[in-house]
């Protein structure tokens, strides 16, 4: 996974009664926030297969520096990212946005993929 906000976004916490936010990303926009209904949780399940996460720590917006506590990608923190039963995560100094062309990211999926945990340097 690359940056996912597995434990929600304070962004998210932030916009979800926003009109404009709300009509962009619908029902799920209320998905992403800290506090997730139950039915999303039991919809996924326990994580029972080999999972790596990728998160960043860089970010180019103001807000996300401002409301995220911690490192974060200027959208998703470092700590939401993680899901209990993960087999690796990694944090690279990438922003949210940048993610998937990143070829740090790109790497530490590749090797993920072959070995089943991130490569460290």
């Amino acid at each position: 996974m690359l940056a996912p906000p597995n434990g929600g976004s304070e962004i998210a916490d932030l916009l979800v009664n926003n009109q404009f936010y709300r009509k962009i990303f619908g029902p799920m926009g209320a998905e992403l926030t800290t506090s997730p209904s139950s039915s999303l949780e039991q919809l996924l399940g326990k994580v029972d297969y080999p999972l790596g996460i990728v998160a960043g720590n860089r970010f180019v917006d103001p807000l996300g520096w401002l409301l995220i506590p911690g490192p974060n990608d200027g959208r998703v923190s470092v700590e939401h990212t993680m899901v209990p039963g993960m087999a690796d995560h990694i944090t690279i100094p990438a922003t949210h946005f940048a993610m998937m062309r990143n070829q740090n990211a790109i790497r530490h999926v590749v090797a993920f993929l072959v070995n089943g945990h991130f490569v460290r340097d």
